[in-house]
């Protein structure tokens, strides 16, 4: 369900993460919203079941944590493409410069 909240373009929103009820004032659409809900309520559900104490508060900071988890190696990951990729471009240019400066070229 949602609402428009009137003078903004944010929306208020009802979610349910592992059957907890929440509201949320967002400016994305609604199918953003429905992803990002179906992401979280998954992994905190997944988590639940993994905690013995069965809360869920233990659960949405497990979640949290195995979702910073993952944030910060696709980070790292993307970071070290970004290097080899910058890189590659350096040596390109160089390359490149290297053949101006000995004349290097189709109509030589």
């Amino acid at each position: 369900m949602e609402r428009s909240e009137s003078g903004n373009n944010k929306k208020v929103f009802e979610i349910f993460i592992a059957g907890l009820p929440l509201k949320i004032k967002t400016s994305h659409d609604e199918e953003t919203v429905n992803k990002l809900v179906s992401f979280v309520d998954k992994r905190v559900t997944e988590a639940l079941h993994l905690t013995k104490s069965g809360s869920l508060q233990n659960a949405a900071v497990l979640a949290c944590l195995n979702i910073a988890e993952e944030l910060i190696a696709l980070k790292k990951k993307a970071l070290t493409e970004l290097d080899r990729f910058e890189n590659k471009a350096r040596k390109a240019m160089v390359d490149l410069e290297s053949s101006q400066e000995l004349g290097v070229g189709l109509d030589h």
